[in-house]
C-alpha cells in the first residue's frame, strides 16, 4: 500500500455522538480522495476518535489503510456519569493490578509493559483490527525530568521490550515514539530525546531487526525546528531531527501540520498562490509534507469538506528545498 504524503488526525472535537460521526464521515470522505493514513490515540476524545475511524474503517479492505494510534496518558472516562477520576483509576486499572499510582508521571502519564498492553487491547478493539500497523509511545519525554536520563532509558528499553512482544503476537506491525518537544529541543535542554539512544534500546530490544520504525513530531511553518535546528548528535555529527531520521531509515509522521488551523490567520496574503495552491491550510500542509524526510504530514480533519479540501494537496508537486528554506529566509 502506499502511503499518502497526508494523514488524517482525530485528536480535537467534543465527546459526543455528532463529532463521532463527523469523524466517521470525513475518514470516509479522506480515503475516497486518495488518503491512506489515519492517526489517533487511546486517550483521544475519552477513546471516541479510535471508535469513530472503526466505524469508518468497517467496510473498507485491511490492505486499504495505514493506523496509527498512541499509548501512554489516561483516558479519562467521559462525562455524564458520577464516577470520579480517582474512582475509575481503581475499578479499571489498579484493582486489576494494570496499573498503579506509583506508576503513574504527573498524574496521567504511564509507560509501563502491562498499562502499554492494555491499552493496546483496547484500542485493538475499538478500532475492530487484529493488526495495528503503528503504535506509538506518547509523549515520552515527560517522564524525563522525573526519571533523570538513566531511568528513563531503562524504562523506554522495557517498554521497547513489551513492543516487540506485541509485534511478535501479531497485534502492530511497528512501533514508534510520537513527542511534542522531545526532538525539537536541543541537548541538554529539558525534555531532549536522543534519537541516537532510542536506537540503541530498540536495538537491545529487539537486535538488528527490531520493528522501531517510526517517529512523531510537531512540524509546521511556526514550529520549523525539525527540518531546521540541528538537535541531534548521529555518530558525532549534529543533525536536524528530519536528516537524522532518514540517515537511520526511520519513516516520520509530523503533526500540527496547520498549529490547529491557528497559523493560518497569521499566513500573508498571496502565500497560498505563491506556492501554487488554492488555500491557506493548503499552503501550511504543501510546506510540512514537502520537506526532505517527512513521509505523512498529519493534520485533525473533524469535517468531511476540510478532509476533501485538504487531500487535494496530495496531488501538487512537492516544493524542493530551495524553495522551503526561502520561506525562513
Amino acid at each position: 500500500m502506499q502511503l499518502s504524503t497526508l494523514g488524517l488526525g482525530t485528536y480535537l472535537g467534543p465527546s459526543t455522538d455528532a463529532a463521532d460521526a463527523a469523524y466517521a464521515e470525513a475518514a470516509r470522505a479522506f480515503h475516497a480522495a486518495g488518503g491512506t493514513v489515519f492517526d489517533t490515540a487511546a486517550n483521544y476524545r475519552g477513546g471516541r476518535s479510535e471508535r469513530a475511524l472503526g466505524a469508518a474503517f468497517r467496510h473498507l479492505p485491511r490492505d486499504a489503510f495505514f493506523i496509527s494510534t498512541k499509548a501512554g496518558y489516561l483516558p479519562m472516562p467521559e462525562g455524564g456519569t458520577e464516577e470520579g477520576p480517582r474512582a475509575w483509576f481503581h475499578r479499571v486499572l489498579e484493582e486489576p493490578g494494570i496499573l498503579s499510582v506509583d506508576d503513574l508521571v504527573d498524574g496521567c502519564h504511564a509507560l509501563t509493559a502491562r498499562y502499554l498492553g492494555h491499552q493496546l487491547d483496547i484500542s485493538r478493539s475499538a478500532l475492530g483490527l487484529e493488526t495495528l500497523d503503528l503504535l506509538h509511545l506518547h509523549n515520552p519525554e515527560q517522564q524525563l525530568p522525573h526519571l533523570g536520563p538513566e531511568a528513563f532509558y531503562a524504562m523506554i528499553g522495557r517498554a521497547f521490550e513489551a513492543c516487540e512482544g506485541f509485534v511478535a503476537a501479531g497485534k502492530i506491525r511497528a512501533y514508534g515514539v510520537a513527542t511534542w518537544n522531545g526532538f525539537r529541543v536541543p541537548p541538554g535542554q529539558d525534555g531532549h530525546l536522543s534519537l541516537a539512544r532510542l536506537l540503541a534500546a530498540a536495538q537491545a530490544a529487539g537486535g538488528r531487526d527490531h520493528h522501531f520504525r517510526w517517529i512523531q513530531l510537531p512540524l509546521n511553518l511556526a514550529l520549523p525546528e525539525a527540518f531546521l535546528a540541528p538537535t541531534q548528535l548521529m555518530d558525532g555529527t549534529a543533525m536536524t531531527p528530519l536528516a537524522a531520521a532518514q540517515a537511520s531509515g526511520l519513516s516520520v509522521q509530523t503533526s500540527a501540520s496547520i498549529m490547529q488551523a491557528r497559523i493560518l490567520r497569521q499566513l500573508p496574503d498571496g502565500f497560498a498562490e505563491a506556492l501554487g495552491v488554492r488555500t491557506p491550510a493548503q499552503a501550511a500542509l504543501q510546506f510540512t509534507r514537502s520537506c526532505p524526510g517527512v513521509t505523512t504530514a498529519l493534520c485533525g480533519m473533524g469535517r468531511a469538506e476540510h478532509a476533501v479540501e485538504n487531500a487535494a494537496i496530495m496531488a501538487a508537486p512537492k516544493l524542493d528545498r530551495a524553495a522551503l528554506e526561502s520561506l525562513f529566509g
